[in-house]
């Protein structure tokens, strides 16, 4: 008898088992059609927000194109839109100064970084050195921008007695600290993505160890390295805050790093905290210099994807 009631209890747990997991998979089974469709929003609120900015640039740029040419705006070269003269080429010039100099110093010191973190670096040594590495990347571009105004410049005018208070030297100089994580850590991921059967080979054949590095990892990790670049670059013409308070605020077309300069951006900030009446064309001309630096931008994207994809080796 006793047999008989354990065996009904047994029959009785396993049939609420059987039930409760026909529950959970009912319930896991409506979490995956769910899913599905909540990342597809996920992705159309994106898409939906890039081409809200895209509509609202053009759409505020025409705006200011119906009272200063096209032609005008880009091939005058004087910027003082409180009086009258809308030639953006001295915000651009500001911009490329700025952007050259923060290459000249992200892309060597990024790229030697990379390389020790992936190819000369012990497992311990990379486990220290990254982390700190991408502490700059997280450092506010305000303390950037204060860092090159209170320690860079008077720093470079020692060497440079005649420096000013504002330059793009010490302004691109930063940017350039800025971006190098980005350089650093995105080579380093493409070092790290060519198989070590090509390491081996190369080593195989009596290669050292530099040769390895330089004729046989670089070029393999090519395409991704070239992109951390462009990418770096896109950073650096997009930068702000370093540039408002390092460079100055004087739309100079000029490429002596040692003078004040403007950038696109630092004037979009400059007219956006000043007193410009909204639908007046000092305040179009907010959106038009963005349009062009979203252009700038969006070119230098698109030629990262374009190395990418040419050049792109699969093993």
């Amino acid at each position: 008898m006793d047999k008989g009631l354990q065996s009904d209890r047994n029959q009785l747990n396993v049939q609420e088992l059987i039930e409760n997991n026909k529950r959970k998979t009912s319930i896991g089974a409506k979490i995956e059609r769910v899913i599905p469709w909540f990342l597809l929003l996920c992705a159309i609120v994106s898409v939906l927000t890039t081409l809200g900015i895209l509509f609202t640039l053009l759409r505020e740029s025409i705006g200011f194109f119906s009272d200063v040419s096209i032609w005008d705006f880009y091939t005058g070269t004087e910027w003082s839109p409180w009086s009258g003269s809308y030639g953006v080429a001295p915000l651009i010039g500001g911009t490329l100064l700025i952007t050259l100099i923060a290459t000249i110093v992200a892309v060597p010191l990024g790229l030697m970084s990379a390389i020790f973190l992936s190819e000369y670096a012990s497992d311990k040594v990379r486990r220290i050195i990254k982390p700190v590495l991408e502490v700059l990347a997280g450092i506010p571009t305000v303390v950037y921008g204060y860092f090159a105004l209170t320690f860079i410049t008077p720093m470079f005018q020692g060497i440079i007695p005649d420096l000013g208070i504002f330059n793009a030297l010490s302004g691109g100089f930063v940017v350039g600290i800025m971006i190098i994580p980005m350089v650093a850590s995105l080579s380093e991921d493409a070092m790290n993505s060519v198989p070590n059967a090509l390491r081996e080979g190369a080593y195989g054949l009596g290669a050292t160890k530099l040769e390895v590095v330089f004729k046989v990892v670089l070029p393999a990790a090519f395409s991704g390295i070239v992109a951390s670049i462009v990418l770096a670059i896109s950073r650096a013409i997009g930068e702000t805050m370093i540039v408002t308070v390092a460079a100055g605020a004087t739309p100079n077309l000029t490429f002596n790093p040692t003078e004040s300069i403007q950038t696109m951006t630092a004037f979009i900030v400059q007219a956006a905290t000043g007193d410009t009446s909204f639908g007046s064309t000092i305040y179009y001309s907010l959106y038009a210099v963005g349009m062009t630096l979203f252009v700038f931008t969006l070119i230098m994207n698109l030629f990262a994807q374009y190395i990418s994809r040419k050049f792109r080796e699969e093993y």
